[in-house]
């Protein structure tokens, strides 16, 4: 199975910057979006940025105006630029793929979206 692979995690201070990658082991077919997601302890696993294959882009309120997701969902490789990080950004952060799969059994043609993810690398700042 094709995985994802998470890189660019690590300890910065508040302030700081850090540039997460994302890249694939083998290639993921009819990608509609990739993402960026994050988890910390106590807290559901939350949509930070996302970019679909026309090129739009969406980010979680929090992080408008400091992070940028950039990449190419056909290469399945994104990155997403964190500028001046805050202590609530610490968190473990997962590269998403959601790839259009069709519903074989359905009378009707439906399609869903299977979600294809990395292992996740830490992000920690401090104050």
């Amino acid at each position: 199975q094709v995985q994802l692979v998470e890189s660019g995690g690590g300890l910065v201070q508040s302030g700081g910057s850090l540039r997460l990658s994302c890249a694939p082991s083998g290639t993921i077919y009819s990608v509609n979006a990739m993402g960026w997601y994050r988890q910390t302890p106590g807290k559901r696993r939350e949509l930070v940025a996302r970019i679909t294959s026309d090129g739009l882009t969406d980010y979680s309120d929090s992080v408008k105006g400091r992070f940028e997701i950039s990449g190419d969902t056909a290469q399945n490789t994104i990155y997403l630029q964190m500028n001046n990080l805050k202590p609530e950004d610490t968190g473990v952060y997962y590269c998403n793929a959601k790839q259009t799969r069709n519903i074989d059994y359905a009378p009707v043609p439906q399609t869903y979206d299977y979600d294809y993810w990395g292992r996740g690398t830490q992000v920690t700042v401090s104050s």
